[in-house]
């Protein structure tokens, strides 16, 4: 299913769910586990409905951190079969009835170590365990993502393509461009072509800026689909991936992030560039919530259930048309539409 439809289009992701869960205080910052699938259900379910709301195509089961490795920080190891089954059961629901994919998720299991050959078995045993437990309960194609090593992602795709569904392998560049086991990034994403995977692409830690010139490094390198889910968080090239930046004298990951949030018309040109570079999958990550999605989605022409409530800014009473503004105070009109500058230089015009 992803992969004709995506031949067709470009296909537009969700958002950032466990950020945007953990915002809403269903999520714990620090250990980042999904256990909402179990102790709020409708939670999850009603930010998928927004993200579906919002113009997404495919709806991500809420699975991200759902392995033995972290569920047992929070000792709920023994939960991982129902954690998993109620992620994708709430996501098929959703996508069901808006007509969506839903996308099983796997991540980095912080058990791989390229050095010893002991952890990889138990790295595959994760995914397969997760692969086994979501295939079941209805995913239309696997994401594996916010990989650093290519080793632990060549074996995400051995364990994907055991299910029979499509894949889509996404690693995660910090600093620079290689991987943490010293592949350079280019030659990473053609291995992972070259080993079946069906779309390869980047995801977290950078902003749109600093992770579309890469996407265009991938986009030039690879014949298969190319996918690119930045962070929502705005990086700079000193600070390039938003878990280092600082507010306030210190690293404001992962509670102080609110004043580094993108605006939804910087997702929106973000898209809009991503389609230019030749992008497929256009997603997005950490910190983006729904009104993020809605402008990509409209950026890109499309019309999403929600857009009937996108900005008529014509009906404002301060900085609407003639038509509706009442506001009468002139200072308060002139700041509010062009900032407290131009009024500032009215005045100064007036005295001179």
């Amino acid at each position: 299913m992803i992969l004709e439809r995506i031949k067709e289009d470009i296909v537009i992701g969700d958002g950032g769910m466990i950020f945007e869960l953990e915002r809403r205080g269903y999520a714990s910052a620090g250990p980042f586990t999904p256990e909402a699938v179990i102790d709020n259900p409708d939670a999850v379910k009603q930010i998928q409905t927004d993200f579906a709301r919002a113009g997404a195509d495919v709806i991500q089961a809420c699975t991200y951190y759902a392995h033995k490795e972290k569920l047992k920080d929070i000792g709920m190891e023994g939960a991982l079969e129902k954690i998993n089954k109620n992620a994708v059961c709430i996501a098929r629901e959703v996508a069901d009835e808006y007509g969506l994919m839903v996308a099983g998720n796997l991540c980095n299991t912080w058990v791989y170590d390229p050095h010893d050959e002991s952890t990889h078995g138990e790295t595959r045993k994760q995914f397969e365990e997760q692969i086994q437990y979501q295939t079941d309960y209805g995913v239309d194609f696997f994401i594996a993502e916010t990989i650093e090593y290519i080793g632990e992602a060549r074996i995400a795709l051995e364990a994907i393509k055991t299910s029979g569904k499509p894949s889509m392998i996404t690693l995660g560049f910090k600093n620079d461009t290689f991987t943490l086991d010293g592949v350079k990034m280019e030659e990473a994403f053609k291995s992972l072509e070259d080993n079946g995977a069906d779309i390869v692409g980047i995801n977290c830690f950078r902003d749109p800026e600093r992770m579309l010139p890469l996407a265009l490094q991938v986009r030039e390198n690879v014949s298969c689909y190319v996918a690119v889910q930045p962070v929502a968080f705005r990086c700079t090239n000193d600070k390039p991936y938003f878990q280092i930046q600082e507010f306030d004298g210190h690293v404001a990951f992962p509670t102080e992030l609110d004043p580094f949030v993108l605006t939804r018309k910087e997702m929106a040109a973000y898209a809009l560039r991503a389609k230019e570079i030749g992008i497929n999958y256009i997603g997005s990550c950490c910190g983006t919530a729904p009104h993020h999605i809605r402008a990509m989605a409209e950026a890109l022409g499309r019309t999403a259930p929600n857009s009937k409530y996108s900005p008529r800014l014509d009906l404002h009473k301060i900085i609407g048309d003639d038509e509706h503004r009442r506001e009468k105070d002139k200072q308060i009109l002139c700041e509010q539409r062009y900032g407290k500058a131009h009024w500032d230089s009215l005045n100064q015009q007036k005295r001179n």
